[in-house]
């Protein structure tokens, strides 16, 4: 029984005592999400990660727009038409995609037309929807939030068809929102952002150390406040920033400059960088060397990277959304699904074509055996 069958029986009140009760508004970072006091900022986050971190912005979209040009048919046109069709101007899969490894939530909601069939699938922004759960904890509604305006969306409509699809990655300590990649990653981007700060600094010093200026006459006297100020302003205004880099200061009586050398830690900084880009990369399920992290680029393991994402990756990730959407579009497309054809997948034609060659050696197998291995239904080998 699927999760769509068990919120029908709910809403009919049959079967109600025998479903497990599921914690309401458990410490989900979603579950706060439009409280003051969420403990995860899901904007600021995507502010810093995605807007400003080049590695994970590259990763998003690399794995979200495979998955949007991922080859998703079905043995029904409409199903296929429909989930092909894009969203909002944007492909559906590429954005429930990068939803899903953002957020780890995706709510489509399934638009109808004039005579209740299914005309469109939309997906919402998933930090402006939250979910209403009954008493027993399932949910029994979702609120899609749009600046103060609040609109209240049934699970299930009054004709016993579902109104959203939630695709959710897994979260082991929450029963109602999944667990996105950009939590994980979060740790890794302010490390990156803070080592592109850091070298953004040292560039705009002249891409040298700091130093300290001296101030010894001899006599044991000390800088008057006045001095101290006006001799600050003029560092300021006149040694610092690009634009003065390698000027020559002229010092006073008393003033000198004392260089200080960089210790290991911070030599090491374009290290902790590259680290950091790493651990992106491994959170969004993404091979470095796809996103040009520095490392053994040969086309052969550039070739293997490709695949490794496909298999590892982005193929799960389709599969799962085809699955998730093929079930909650069950009641107006019956006995039909939405399926990935690996066969069309430029990456893995290497695979495809190994085994075709393998299986035609077979000479122990008949010609329909062959075609069935090959995965050809009876009517192509006809």
């Amino acid at each position: 029984m699927t999760i769509l069958d068990t919120l029908r029986l709910a809403f009919k009140g049959e079967s109600v005592a025998e479903r497990p009760r599921l914690a309401r508004w458990f410490n989900s970072p979603w579950g706060a999400a439009f409280t003051d006091d969420a403990p995860f900022s899901y904007d600021a986050a995507v502010r810093a990660g995605y807007e400003r971190n080049p590695v994970a912005q590259r990763a998003v979209r690399l794995v979200a727009e495979g998955v949007g040009a991922a080859p998703v048919e079905s043995d029904t046109p409409g199903l296929a038409a429909l989930a092909n069709a894009s969203s909002a101007g944007q492909r559906l899969f590429e954005t429930v995609a990068a939803q899903l490894l953002l957020h780890g939530n995706a709510f489509v909601q399934i638009l109808r037309g004039p005579g209740g069939e299914a005309a469109e699938l939309f997906a919402l922004r998933p930090d402006r929807v939250t979910i209403v759960p009954d008493a027993r904890g399932w949910p029994a509604a979702f609120h899609y939030c749009a600046g103060d305006a609040v609109e209240a969306i049934d699970a299930i409509a009054t004709d016993g068809r579902p109104q959203i699809v939630h695709i959710k990655g897994y979260h082991p300590l929450d029963d109602h929102y999944g667990l996105g990649c950009l939590g994980a990653a979060a740790e890794a981007i302010g490390l990156h952002n803070a080592a592109t700060r850091w070298n953004r600094a040292l560039l705009d010093n002249g891409a040298r150390p700091s130093g300290a200026l001296v101030y010894d006459p001899g006599d044991g006297s000390t800088l008057s406040p006045e001095q101290f100020a006006r001799l600050k302003a003029e560092l300021e205004g006149a040694y610092q920033g690009p634009g003065n880099s390698g000027r020559p200061m002229l010092l006073e009586g008393g003033l000198s400059w004392q260089s200080m050398a960089m210790s290991p830690a911070d030599m090491d900084f374009a290290g902790l960088k590259e680290a950091a880009a790493r651990d992106i990369a491994l959170a969004f399920g993404v091979p470095p060397m796809l996103l040009g992290l520095p490392g053994d680029n040969s086309y052969a393991n550039y070739r293997e990277a490709n695949k490794a994402l496909w298999r590892l990756t982005l193929l799960p990730l389709v599969s799962t959304i085809c699955e998730a959407l093929s079930e909650g579009l069950a009641d107006w497309f019956p006995a039909a699904a939405l399926t990935v054809a690996v066969d069309r997948v430029p990456a893995l034609s290497e695979d495809r074509e190994r085994l075709w060659t393998s299986v035609t050696a077979a000479d122990f197998l008949s010609r329909e055996e062959k075609r069935e291995l090959l995965g050809l239904t009876a009517k192509e080998a006809a």
